[in-house]
């Protein structure tokens, strides 16, 4: 296209049989995409139909509020490249019952970016991805699924799933790979379940199986999570297989296996893991709820199928690293979880076993001290056990032991976790789970006694924004825009500003969609701000 289009819808409510709920072959541009909006704003419109979108490209629906009247499933992509779904409140049922299969359902996609949006109400699973890659997950709430609040599997890679709160789930929170039909696959990701996946500063809480869960993950990094009030089926950390089955187009299947795709006719559940790394994490049941058996769930080495292309033995534990979680669920002799007849993480495991498990993670010593668990905040106290607690250095992954038939793209080798749930940056001494700890990010005296930076506005900025600055005194200072390795992108300032506190207006101009800190510097004093730019 070589024109953009925006419907703007005026505020209302919208009927089912007054609104299309299809939509096929609409191809927009990264310059002139098509966009769905509320005229003025999210909760202005509401939509009472569903939206199933077929093959469309740069297509952007923003600030709508879906609740289809009869109940029932909200949002279905298909084969859409370059979706945004922003700040729409998408829920199944008016009364709040769990009326959708799934709520929001993605299929066979790529770079679909999901953000600050409100999801909830499925039977199923509330974010349901098969086989998408590229794209993030961020600052979303997701709750109420009698299944899994949100997964990603059938092949899908290279995703970040950041800033979410997920709660009210049924079988687990957020998991890394579950299980798929082999058909539904794509190439070149048709052996793992889940690639290349980055889950960390998320909250989960409220949730019957484990708050985080990998079935079947390659290159998988959770990190810097807090979960609240988890696992009361079983176990609150799961690391165990993921499946695989045929369900129905039986050429399709076999046309994967003899790409080199892992499956067999029969359905079974032998999707191993690798590279599995569980850093930073805080799994915190108080007391009254805790996992009914143990703290995790590992599971052993298993003999694939002849002919399913897995190699033997599966195994779950591959590289697994769980390192830097404190754990509080339970009493002091409540199960670890391993060392059973068939569970992984066995005394011959270089990188996980019962005795680096006990020494590299706090099971069950003190109770996390936050802010207000039981109300929703899970800052920590600030000179409590958890701010003063210091987070592990996370390894990057090395790369060159994925399968290589098909031949699978590289990825984010870097784990790096820059910033946390408030999106203050972790530069200096990082904190375990969802937030670290800053003594003051809000600037609201006018004569200041210590050097602060506030948050930028807007955050995601289009174009302009400003942020305010806290001097107690003039003197030199240094602000600029950084990337996510700190390389300087942009200066914003440079010089003597005055005391008190001062507004500095700024620009993306010139800079790329994507993530970047605001970094300002006064002598040894460096302070980080987390900085969205999305046109």
């Amino acid at each position: 296209m070589t024109i953009g289009y925006r419907i703007q819808l005026l505020p209302g409510t919208y009927p089912e049989a007054s609104m299309p709920n299809y939509m096929e072959k609409k191809y927009g541009t990264y310059a002139f995409p098509v966009i769905i909006q509320a005229a003025q704003g999210r909760g202005t419109v509401t939509l009472q139909g569903d939206l199933n979108i077929f093959d469309c490209r740069y297509l952007y629906l923003m600030d709508l509020q879906i609740i289809p009247d009869p109940p029932g499933d909200v949002l279905h992509f298909e084969q859409v490249r370059y979706g945004l779904i922003r700040n729409n409140f998408l829920k199944s049922a008016s009364n709040g019952s769990q009326a959708a299969h799934e709520t929001l359902k993605i299929n066979q996609s790529q770079y679909i970016y999901i953000e600050d949006n409100d999801i909830s109400g499925a039977d199923d699973n509330a974010v349901d991805l098969v086989a998408v890659q590229y794209g993030h997950i961020f600052r979303n709430k997701i709750h109420n699924a009698q299944d899994w609040c949100l997964y990603l599997k059938g092949g899908s890679a290279q995703f970040t799933v950041e800033a979410n709160e997920v709660y009210d789930c049924g079988t687990g929170g957020i998991t890394a790979g579950q299980g798929t039909g082999f058909e539904f696959m794509v190439s070149p990701w048709l052996h793992y379940e889940a690639y290349d996946i980055k889950i960390i500063n998320n909250i989960i809480h409220d949730t019957e199986g484990a708050g985080l869960g990998v079935n079947g993950g390659y290159n998988i990094l959770m990190a810097h999570n807090t979960a609240y009030r988890v696992g009361s089926r079983s176990h609150v950390l799961e690391v165990v297989f993921g499946g695989r089955s045929c369900d129905g187009d039986t050429v399709k299947c076999n046309a994967n296996r003899t790409a080199g795709g892992w499956g067999y006719d029969p359905s079974f559940n032998f999707i191993p893991n690798r590279n599995v790394f569980i850093y930073n994490n805080l799994f915190y049941n108080p007391l009254g709820f805790q996992s009914q058996w143990q703290h995790l769930a590992i599971h052993g080495p298993v003999t694939p199928p002849s002919g399913s292309n897995i190699p033997s033995p599966a195994i779950t534990d591959a590289n697994l690293h769980i390192k830097g979680n404190i754990f509080w669920n339970g009493p002091p002799t409540h199960a670890l979880g391993i060392g059973g007849g068939s569970d992984g993480c066995t005394p011959s495991n270089p990188t996980c076993n019962e005795t680096q498990l006990l020494s590299e993670n706090v099971f069950n010593v003190f109770e996390p001290d936050l802010i207000q668990a039981s109300g929703g905040d899970f800052h920590p106290v600030p000179t409590g056990n958890i701010a003063t607690y210091t987070a592990q250095s996370i390894p990057d992954f090395q790369g060159g032991d994925a399968p290589t038939t098909p031949a699978i793209p590289a990825g984010n080798l870097s784990n790096g976790v820059w910033g946390d749930y408030d999106g203050n940056g972790r530069f200096a001494r990082s904190t375990v789970g969802a937030f670290g700890y800053h003594p003051s990010t809000a600037i609201t005296d006018e004569s200041p006694t210590w050097f602060m930076l506030g948050m930028p506005y807007p955050n995601p900025v289009g174009r302009m924004a400003s942020v305010e600055l806290a001097l107690p005194k003039s003197q030199y200072v240094r602000l600029s825009i950084v990337d996510v390795l700190g390389r300087t992108q942009k200066t914003l300032y440079e010089g003597v500003m005055a005391s008190g506190v001062q507004k500095v207006p700024f620009t993306v101009d010139g800079l790329p969609n994507g993530f970047y800190f605001l970094r300002l510097v006064q002598g040894r004093v460096v302070i980080h701000r987390r900085l969205a730019v999305n046109r």
